[in-house]
């Protein structure tokens, strides 16, 4: 897309402006076009109480839908109600390793279309993209996939053999880059820009945050909206731990560069063990790409095996086994007792409740459990993936005052941007208008984030059946491309 044909001209304003491509900015912007479910008269769902509020007002797609009288009673892995009640009616049961059919059924109704425009550094997809050519396969395939096309039959098209219904990232990438052309969405589309601010037209009563310039071509220029939905993810910045010795070449803080090293024929079953610092996804992936090689691995995090708290013991053993097989192998005898059961990886050694304390030349690393016992561990490489910041850097003080904890850094684990729970908008903006979304607002699985995408594409339907959509915007967002401009300019239009 020409984004020169999305500049504001004589005071026209973007309705919504949606920051981020990946598969946030991706099913709301499926939503926003017109494509919108109900409940189809023929099907029934497993939850008889969600079925039948359902059934009350069958006449109403599910954005006119009361969602927090849906959402009571509902159960589920994620702590975000509307989340919870979409992956319901998108995948009936799924923790249980069934394959209930949706009761949703989709009609494309572009008179309800609201007119978006969504921004993104790559193509489609986000993130996804950098984690192309990854050996491992993640979540299951139905998991990752968006309302309207199937993902399990998409990739059928493309090979032969579904292995375990799981797919690896780079087919998740091309899926979503194929959704956006398969559902006609590319209109909305605008890659290969980046964000540079967004600030509130001083005075201004009501009506979005204020949206600024980008730039197409190395031109800057400038866009207004009314709404403004934050869709980053949080992969930009890695965290770090702060220790002595981070810096040195052998401790990475990417999955990546694991694979990487791998690629280069760096580790095999010879090697000195991985040392793999974090708890989370991206680490039980590391520790199982090792594992693939015979490379041993000590695998070093702040909280007990058991604790529930742990992303992994969060997912279902039967459709997880790796994760529970491999990750609750033995422990060292440093470490607290954590749990009694044998890992089928020989090879891995863990150190619950444990920290980093230094790493140092000679390729050696200092730990120190919480009764304060040190144990000097020699590796062939670290790899810290202890999370990662999202670029917030367009927002005033990083977006800081968004968050949770308003003087602390936004993350999202420990301190997301506290939205509300049924319509996804930011609490602490200083305007109606803004929206935050997946990674961002805590919902780091795909299943989940959709569940944002519902809340907000009926939080804005609302709106404008009660005609709360102002006809002059003041929000001012400047987008720089690949960083290369230096100057912008602004354009506001007041209220």
């Amino acid at each position: 897309m020409d984004l020169h044909d999305k500049e504001s001209q004589d005071g026209e304003i973007v309705p919504v402006v949606i920051i981020g491509n990946g598969p946030s900015g991706i099913c709301l912007s499926y939503l926003l076009s017109g494509y919108t479910p109900y409940l189809s008269a023929e099907a029934s769902h497993p939850n008889p109480l969600l079925h039948s509020k359902l059934g009350e007002q069958p006449q109403l797609s599910l954005l006119e839908q009361d969602l927090e009288y849906l959402c009571e009673g509902l159960e589920g892995r994620s702590s975000n109600p509307v989340a919870v009640l979409f992956d319901s009616l998108l995948l009936p049961d799924s923790d249980f390793g069934l394959d209930h059919t949706s009761p949703l059924e989709w009609r494309y109704e572009p008179e309800r279309a609201t007119p978006h425009l969504v921004l993104g550094k790559g193509p489609p997809g986000g993130a996804w993209h950098a984690m192309e050519g990854s050996m491992l396969t993640l979540s299951l395939a139905n998991w990752m996939e968006l309302p309207g096309l199937k993902l399990k039959d998409w990739m059928r098209d493309k090979r032969r053999n579904v292995r375990n219904d799981r797919a690896t990232p780079a087919e998740i990438a091309s899926y979503y880059q194929h959704y956006v052309s398969q559902m006609s969405l590319e209109q909305n589309f605008a890659c290969g820009t980046t964000v540079t601010s967004v600030t509130r037209q001083p005075g201004s009563q009501e009506g979005s945050p204020p949206y600024g310039s980008s730039v197409s071509e190395e031109v800057p220029f400038s866009l207004l909206a009314h709404n403004v939905v934050l869709a980053t993810g949080t992969h930009d910045i890695p965290a770090r731990l702060g220790v002595e010795g981070e810096t040195l070449p052998f401790v990475c803080h990417s999955f990546w560069e694991l694979e990487a090293a791998i690629c280069r024929g760096e580790l095999d079953q010879s090697s000195d063990p991985v040392l793999v610092v974090g708890a989370g996804l991206t680490a039980a992936d590391a520790v199982l790409a090792a594992h693939h090689l015979n490379t041993p691995v000590y695998h070093v995090f702040r909280r007990s095996v058991t604790d529930p708290g742990l992303i992994f013991n969060q997912l279902p053993k039967l459709l997880y086994p790796e994760y529970h097989k491999n990750l609750r192998g033995r422990s060292s005898p440093s470490s607290p007792p954590s749990h009694t059961s044998s890992s089928s990886y020989p090879g891995y050694l863990s150190f619950p409740r444990c920290r980093v304390v230094a790493f140092r030349p000679d390729r050696k690393c200092v730990l120190e459990s919480e009764s304060g016992q040190r144990t000097v561990v020699q590796i062939s490489k670290a790899l810290v993936l202890i999370g990662a910041h999202p670029n917030l850097s367009f927002l005033t003080d990083n977006g800081r005052p968004l968050g949770i904890y308003p003087n602390e850094p936004v993350t999202c684990r420990r301190n997301p941007i506290d939205a509300d729970p049924f319509t996804n908008s930011v609490l602490a903006a200083d305007g109606p208008g803004l929206y935050a979304m997946g990674p961002l607002v805590g919902e780091n699985f795909v299943r989940f984030l959709k569940g944002g995408a519902l809340a907000i594409a009926s939080d804005l339907a609302k709106k404008r059946r009660e005609g709360g959509v102002r006809e002059s915007g003041d929000v001012i967002t400047d987008r720089l491309l690949d960083g290369r401009a230096t100057t912008h300019r602004e354009v506001v239009i007041g209220s």
